[in-house]
């Protein structure tokens, strides 16, 4: 594992202060590697992704002989590169007789694998197989769209978790407001059937529709492919817990003497200051307190009589 070492240089802390916890993450890299052995198909799937997340990935091409994401302890060389080049996803191709064009996707959390999909790639066609008008290619950076289609992402749990990591994959980064003229491009996931997905890639061509709103064509520019899931992993529930925490809100104000309850809901602490019933106003005419007067004064004439006689 990397040495933990304190920065020596300024450069050297703003590298680590990139790295470290924030409240807002900013954009998910995404870490390409090679298996032992790979096909040219596999070589030309890892290619294209790299090139459509080229601004947010990192590509070695050396072959890693000891990552076998699924085996216990075949892990540890990801979370190694992980760690290395702060990569929250990753995609690692491998290629054998058992599992041909296999494609493994996995995400992180705090430098640990978090979930995997196991997918196989078939029929696989790249950029360079389509032709379309290079007008109306997409943009290097500019925000895709993504449809799922079908309701085996609703229904499925393999093809649910494959959908939750395809988003992470694709979405690039997160934003609050979109400009509609950079919007120009689309990934179209289609559920074949309960373990196929067919993805494509197509660009958006705008035309005129005699309204404000342009009818809108789907031009498929590639890559597409059909992914068939073999395996998968969901992450342990501790870990998941870990990774759904969120940072309590710092600009919130606290307000004094009131909380939040999960069964009663919004509840609050009064004040009250302790009653002096000494204090009290009593009525006049209360009738109990007049025959207790009424018995104490006879009780004292008596007394005053008795002692008159005996003088």
């Amino acid at each position: 594992m990397l040495k933990i070492r304190t920065p020596k240089t300024h450069r050297g802390k703003r590298e680590l202060e990139k790295r470290a916890p924030k409240l807002v993450e900013g954009n998910k890299k995404t870490l390409i590697l090679h298996g032992t052995k790979t096909s040219n198909v596999l070589n030309s799937v890892l290619t294209e992704i790299y090139h459509l997340k080229k601004e947010n990935s990192v590509k070695y091409t050396r072959k890693n002989d000891n990552i076998r994401p699924f085996e216990a302890g075949g892990e540890t060389n990801l979370e190694f590169f992980s760690q290395k080049t702060d990569c929250s996803l990753f995609v690692f191709g491998s290629h054998s007789k058992k599992r041909p064009d296999n494609l493994v996707i996995g995400r992180f959390y705090d430098h640990h694998v978090y979930d995997l999909v196991e997918l196989g790639v078939e029929n696989f066609r790249s950029l360079q197989s389509f032709s379309y008008d290079k007008k109306i290619a997409p943009k290097m950076g500019s925000k895709p769209l993504i449809a799922f289609v079908g309701e085996g992402f609703e229904s499925v749990d393999e093809l649910k978790h494959l959908k939750e990591v395809l988003l992470d994959l694709l979405r690039g980064e997160v934003i609050d407001n979109l400009n509609l003229a950079g919007v120009d491009r689309i990934y179209v996931c289609t559920a074949v059937s309960a373990n196929r997905v067919y993805l494509s890639h197509c660009a958006l061509r705008l035309k005129k529709s005699g309204t404000i709103v342009p009818k809108i064509e789907l031009v498929e520019v590639g890559p597409s492919m059909d992914l068939v899931v073999r395996r998968h992993r969901l992450p342990n529930e501790g870990l998941r817990r870990e990774a759904l925490k969120t940072a309590p809100d710092s600009t919130k104000k606290k307000v004094k003497n009131v909380k939040g309850d999960p069964l009663l809901g919004k509840t609050g602490k009064i004040y009250i200051p302790d009653q002096k019933l000494g204090d009290m106003a009593l009525p006049n005419k209360a009738k109990g307190v007049k025959r207790e007067r009424r018995e104490a004064k006879m009780n004292r004439g008596l007394k005053k009589q008795k002692a008159e006689e005996s003088t």
